[in-house]
């Protein structure tokens, strides 16, 4: 049977005990044996049992039924599971695209690590924190790409989000190209609520697409956008290799176009906010959390379906069987 391929069990060490079975049937033939012996007479005609009657037929039915239902009872402490089953569910959720800038000015060292470390790392507290959504990843710089669709299954996203690097694309910042990315993601959902998360620490200086214009877009397709800059205020040290050897630090302008991303969140009904340090971004994705949730369809995928309770049943059934059959049909017959 197919399905068959698709069992796995939790608990397969359980099946050393499958070695009781041919040491019972052992003890069982060795007690008959026993049990009978030998006799030795002259004649058998004081000897006349019937012995082509139904009951003799299954003297040995007790023993082969226990030994089954020892079988799947062992089964059933190992643990059988289906690692194939979908299921459609309704959840609660929003559909969210997070737009996060990768250019070489995230490399900065005002946050901890440094403003792209920890913009992953507090992004993915995020997802981790919200299981019913549907996730998807914009990363820009010079230009912009979806490194990950919406998508339900966050385990994927994650390592897909760990794997970003500044370098992956050309370095600038273009802010217009990855919002317009991150709304062409977003305009076929159909679920009620759909939202931007645009991190960046700089100005548009790249890309064929103004911001604003983007924003605009969004709003045409019911897109929320919530902005946020991500950099100290003043000056940030900045990684420079040195031609010695090794790394030294520059002091870099934080310059982040606030009145830019203010405008592009209150175009869209969203919210601009500005994060100073790891604690202000966390502060900030808690805010978001908060955010209303709509009802979405979505296909989950259960990997572990327990199959034990058939089993279990099959074993209880088996010693049932026995138990009447001992004291009913069975009851006072020669074995």
């Amino acid at each position: 049977m197919s399905w068959f391929k698709e069992i796995e069990f939790a608990q397969p060490g359980f099946f050393w005990l499958l070695l009781i079975v041919p040491f019972m049937v052992a003890w069982y033939i060795w007690k008959q044996q026993k049990l009978h012996g030998t006799l030795s007479v002259p004649t058998l005609k004081g000897f006349n049992i019937h012995r082509k009657g139904l009951i003799p037929r299954l003297r040995h039915a007790g023993i082969v039924l226990r030994s089954l239902a020892i079988i799947a009872l062992i089964v059933a402490l190992a643990r059988p599971q289906s690692s194939l089953s979908w299921q459609n569910t309704t959840t609660e959720g929003i559909d969210i695209i997070i737009a996060s800038d990768i250019s070489g000015s995230m490399l900065a060292e005002d946050f901890k690590p440094n403003r792209l470390e920890a913009g992953k790392n507090i992004a993915i507290d995020f997802i981790k924190n919200r299981p019913d959504d549907r996730i998807g990843l914009v990363i820009f710089s010079g230009e912009s790409f979806t490194q990950c669709p919406l998508t339900i299954d966050h385990d994927v996203l994650i390592n897909l989000y760990h794997d970003i690097k500044n370098g992956m694309i050309e370095d600038g910042t273009a802010i217009g190209m990855g919002l317009a990315t991150a709304v062409n993601r977003l305009r076929g959902s159909e679920a009620k609520s759909k939202v931007v998360i645009l991190l960046t620490d700089g100005v548009n200086n790249a890309g064929s697409i103004p911001p604003i214009t983007a924003a605009e877009i969004a709003k045409q397709f019911g897109i929320r956008v919530y902005t946020v800059g991500i950099g100290t205020q003043g000056y940030a040290p900045y990684p420079v290799p040195s031609p010695y050897g090794g790394v030294v630090y520059q002091r870099m302008e934080v310059q982040i176009d606030e009145p830019t991303l203010t405008k592009i969140a209150a175009i869209t009904g969203g919210k601009y906010f500005r994060a100073t340090n790891n604690d202000a971004l966390t502060r900030i994705y808690k805010q978001i959390d908060q955010l209303e949730k709509a009802k979405i369809d979505v296909t989950q995928y259960r990997k572990k379906t327990e199959m034990f309770l058939p089993f279990a049943v099959i074993a209880l059934c088996l010693l049932l069987i026995e138990f009447l059959l001992n004291n009913t049909l069975f009851k006072g017959a020669i074995t």
